[in-house]
């Protein structure tokens, strides 16, 4: 079938992307589901830093692709063999499917899945190739969604069902920004009530690991970032202070945070965030810095502190575990994902989107297909 999705040919243009857009709107042939995987007709998708990394190229995936992982919509289509979805069905999109064979899911990690990585890696769907194609020539498909696009087509084991009433620009957020933000609080680690924990960088994710430490009971939460309204907004959402990256965390807590959740997907902030951890503390990132920036600490520290660094990919989660937590805290009124959302815009300005995420200055914006 046709539909009108974003294509990008090549990584690395330059700004601003309104100008040279790199995202082209062009009408893509996509084949029919396989087995195990549905036909969704998209109806809102987040503007993700993963996807403006590979539109400005720290991020290499293969080209040219559609765009796009963070995503709601409504399946239209069966493939044969699906098990657990249906026509009519609203779903939110997750973008490492996994495969349930590996050692990683087997051992109750999903989120680790060995599978589902090198496929996302090569462009392809968990079951091999691609179901997308312009001009007769195959298009990568992007963390198995690209969905920046009025229809995808999805592996079953990348959609999570959602309840019906969840408003479609707030169901796309639960399968990578609420997911990788709380789930690296919660998952990875694994706060403690009356814990301090920092975050650093106050993105969709940052923000979402933000109420995650709220949801935690973590205290003081402390909120660090360069823009003073995403500043504003973590106070509002329940962090006990807000800090510029130039203010010293330890001028308000001599002994450092117990927890710091890193966001920004920079080195030097990394580093920050490191040393902000109090002596037997826990660093946890989750941004994606380029592949060429080191991360340097002193190597005594990690005995002499008595300190953890860990990495956290897709929140640590078990999607079909937590995003109906998540559901739960939304219905509880814990999780205010609406204070998120930065702007909706249709997908023919997600160039201009793009740029509004490279300035910082946005925390989630949507774009609609239609």
């Amino acid at each position: 079938m046709k539909s009108l999705a974003a294509l990008i040919r090549e990584s690395g243009a330059p700004l601003p992307y309104a100008r040279s857009r790199p995202l082209e709107i062009v009408e893509i042939d996509l084949a029919p589901p396989r087995a195990g995987e549905v036909l969704v007709k998209i109806e809102s998708a987040g503007i993700c830093h993963s996807d403006l990394s590979v539109v400005n190229g720290t991020r290499q995936r293969p080209l040219p692709l559609v765009g796009g992982h963070e995503s709601a919509g409504v399946v239209v289509e069966l493939g044969a063999a699906v098990k657990n979805l249906k026509v009519g069905d609203h779903v939110t999109s997750i973008f490492l499917p996994s495969c349930g064979t590996c050692s990683e899911c087997l051992w109750g990690t999903p989120a680790f899945c060995s599978i589902g990585a090198a496929s996302n890696a090569r462009g392809e769907m968990i079951e091999g190739g691609s179901r997308i194609s312009f001009n007769n020539a195959p298009v990568n498909h992007y963390n198995g969604v690209s969905c920046y696009s009025q229809y995808a087509v999805l592996d079953e084991r990348s959609l999570i069902k959602l309840p019906d009433d969840i408003p479609f620009d707030i169901a796309a957020l639960f399968g990578c920004a609420l997911l990788t933000g709380i789930g690296a609080v919660r998952n990875s680690a694994h706060t403690k009530e009356g814990q301090s924990l920092g975050v650093w960088g106050l993105g969709g994710v940052g923000l979402s690991a933000l109420i995650g430490a709220v949801i935690s009971k973590a205290s003081p939460i402390f909120a660090i970032d360069p823009v003073a309204s995403k500043r504003e907004l973590a106070l509002s959402l329940g962090a006990d202070f807000a800090l510029d990256p130039r203010e010293n965390l330890r001028d308000q807590l001599p002994a450092g945070v117990g927890v710091a959740i890193e966001c920004a997907g920079r080195a030097d902030t990394l580093k920050s965030a490191y040393e902000a951890t109090s002596r037997g503390g826990i660093t946890v990132t989750v941004g994606l810095p380029p592949a060429s920036e080191m991360f340097s600490i002193s190597a005594l520290s990690l005995v002499s502190d008595v300190k953890t660094i860990r990495g956290s990919y897709l929140g640590s989660a078990n999607p079909r575990v937590d995003i109906p937590e998540f559901v739960d805290f939304w219905r509880a009124g814990k999780l205010p994902v609406e204070k998120l959302l930065t702007s909706v815009s249709p997908m023919s300005q997600v160039n201009e989107t793009m740029d509004a995420l490279q300035s910082a200055q946005v925390v989630r914006q949507v774009i609609h297909p239609y």
